[in-house]
C-alpha cells in the first residue's frame, strides 16, 4: 500500500514538473536592438526615455507606409499545448491616436534563423495608450506543430519618422524552450531632427 501511496505521488508530480515554467527579462542594457525587423522598421537604442536601466529601443517608421515589425524575442522548442507569456513597456505620448505600439508574434519554426515565418500568432488588440508608458501583455498557446513563435513590437504611425520606445521586456515560458533575446548590436541612432547619424 504504502508504494502504491509513493507511485501516486511520483505520478502527480509528473505533469507539474512538465509545466514548469521559466522568467527571463531583457532591457536593453547590452548594447543589442533587435533580432530582425519587417517592412519600413529602423531602430536604435536611447537614453530618454527610459521605463528601467539606462537605454531603450527606439524604434521608428522611415519610409512611412505598413505596420513596421521590430523582432524583440524568440522562443524555441516548443510543442501543442505549451503557453508563452510576453509583456514590455511602451512609450508614446498620443492618445487617441498614432504613434502607438502594439504587442504581436508570428510562428517561426526554423530552429536558426530569426527571419523565417509560418504565419502570424496573433497579438494584443490594444495599443499602447500614448500617456507616457504602458504596460502591453498578451499569452500564446501553442498549436499546430509549431515549434518556435517570434515575439514583435509594432508600430502604426500616421507620418515618417513618426517614433515609440520599447523598454523591459518579459519573457515566460516552459523550462525546455529556449529564450531569446536581441543579438544585432546597434548601427544607427535617430537625431532628433529625423537624420540619421552614426550611434558610435
Amino acid at each position: 500500500m504504502k508504494n502504491l501511496i509513493i507511485i501516486a505521488v511520483l505520478l502527480l508530480a509528473l505533469p507539474m514538473a512538465a509545466m514548469a515554467i521559466q522568467t527571463q527579462s531583457y532591457g536593453w542594457e547590452d548594447g543589442n536592438t533587435v533580432l530582425g525587423t519587417y517592412g519600413n522598421a529602423n531602430v536604435g537604442l536611447s537614453m530618454d526615455p527610459v521605463h528601467g536601466g539606462s537605454y531603450s529601443l527606439e524604434f521608428w517608421e522611415s519610409p512611412y507606409g505598413g505596420t513596421p515589425q521590430a523582432y524583440v524575442g524568440w522562443i524555441k522548442g516548443l510543442s501543442d499545448g505549451d503557453t508563452v507569456m510576453a509583456t514590455f513597456w511602451v512609450y508614446d505620448t498620443t492618445p487617441g491616436t498614432n504613434p502607438s505600439g502594439r504587442i504581436w508574434a508570428h510562428w517561426n519554426d526554423d530552429p536558426v534563423d530569426p527571419n523565417g515565418y509560418n504565419g502570424s500568432a496573433g497579438g494584443n488588440s490594444d495599443y499602447s495608450a500614448g500617456t507616457g508608458w504602458s504596460e502591453l501583455s498578451y499569452e500564446w498557446t501553442v498549436a499546430d506543430g509549431h515549434t518556435g513563435i517570434i515575439i514583435e513590437a509594432r508600430i502604426y504611425a500616421a507620418a515618417e519618422f513618426d517614433t515609440i520606445w520599447i523598454d523591459d521586456l518579459t519573457i515566460e515560458a516552459p523550462d525546455a524552450a529556449e529564450i531569446v533575446f536581441p543579438d544585432i548590436p546597434v548601427a544607427l541612432e535617430r537625431s532628433t531632427w529625423g537624420e540619421i547619424k552614426s550611434a558610435f
